[in-house]
């Protein structure tokens, strides 16, 4: 271990103590509500914040670094007991980590992780492993689309975030090894449903209405209902004249699903404050070290699951 790694080891340890959870404030930097699953996470994370008895702030970024970095700021100044950090961007947090580990704060991370270079300054990132995420997408489409040659369009999360940036690694790491499955053109859609339309339309226009279109693959669901749109509107029949498999598993999906507009969908689940309230309080009362990476279950999700049941199960969650 690394000095500087010995000394950032040794002063997070030095911040546990023995608060119980009632005495517990713990503030929230949440990027914004960009997609369904974002605002289901932070309904989710309210809800388990209430079970635990938790005084919990929430700081809406809309999506900005720079509001995150300033809520993080007032959340030391504040004084909270911990800092939750869902990262819209992997770099850039360095500083205001250096600021709260110096408080004594303990950060976790939640859904995303940020540049290795800051594993120091975090106590632990609840995450999904996105690099699968991306797998299962591309082995699924592999086998839906068999021997035939094609065609895969590409619809990319937030530019610079650690999620986009790995469920892009997991899904080519599937499609190198199949000769017959081709990416002939990806463009980010920023997790959102109207971009996700947008980038959509652009690419139809581009691949002759869509007929050269073979599949869709888009980092979150949200990006797939706006695509699912433009092909619809485009004369197109989503799910039968173009596969459609996309990550997060949101309502509408399954909803789609259920309509035969769309074919599959990777779960990310929106309960990782749950596990990291867990972490934080044993940390707290026992001085129990989570371990650096607390891995959330990922499953596939097509039409042989039920997605209407899902859909009712689902919709009452908040997203």
């Amino acid at each position: 271990m690394t000095l500087t790694a010995l000394l950032a080891a040794t002063a997070l340890t030095g911040l546990a103590c023995n608060a119980s959870a009632a005495q517990l404030t713990i503030g929230f930097s949440q990027i914004g509500s960009e997609s369904g699953w974002r605002a289901a996470e932070t309904s989710v994370s309210k809800s388990e914040a209430k079970k635990r008895n938790v005084n919990f702030k929430i700081a809406d970024a809309n999506q900005k670094q720079e509001n995150q970095i300033k809520a993080i700021r007032s959340f030391i100044a504040q004084k909270v007991d911990a800092i939750f950090l869902a990262p819209v961007v992997a770099t850039g947090w360095d500083a205001v980590l250096k600021e709260a580990r110096d408080a004594k704060i303990p950060v976790v991370l939640l859904d995303r992780d940020i540049d290795p270079s800051g594993k120091d300054l975090y106590l632990t990132a609840v995450t999904s492993d996105s690099v699968h995420e991306g797998e299962v997408a591309g082995e699924w489409l592999a086998k839906a689309a068999g021997n035939k040659a094609c065609n895969v369009v590409e619809l990319q999360g937030t530019v610079g975030a650690s999620v986009a940036a790995n469920r892009k690694k997991g899904f080519d790491t599937a499609v190198a090894k199949h000769s017959n499955l081709k990416v002939v053109r990806s463009q980010t859609g920023d997790f959102t449903r109207a971009k996700g339309k947008e980038v959509m339309e652009s690419f139809i226009k581009a691949e002759g209405g869509g007929k050269n279109i073979c599949a869709v693959y888009a980092h979150n669901d949200d990006m797939m209902v706006g695509a699912i749109q433009a092909m619809k509107e485009a004369g197109l029949k989503p799910g039968k004249d173009i596969l459609t498999v996309s990550i997060d598993a949101v309502p509408d999906i399954f909803k789609a699903i259920a309509a035969g507009e769309a074919n599959a969908t990777v779960e990310l689940t929106p309960d990782m404050a749950g596990p990291a309230f867990d972490a934080i309080i044993a940390w707290k009362e026992k001085g129990t070290t989570p371990p650096k990476w607390i891995q959330t279950e990922s499953k596939l999700y097509t039409a042989a699951d039920n997605p209407q049941k899902i859909y009712d199960s689902k919709k009452g969650l908040g997203y």
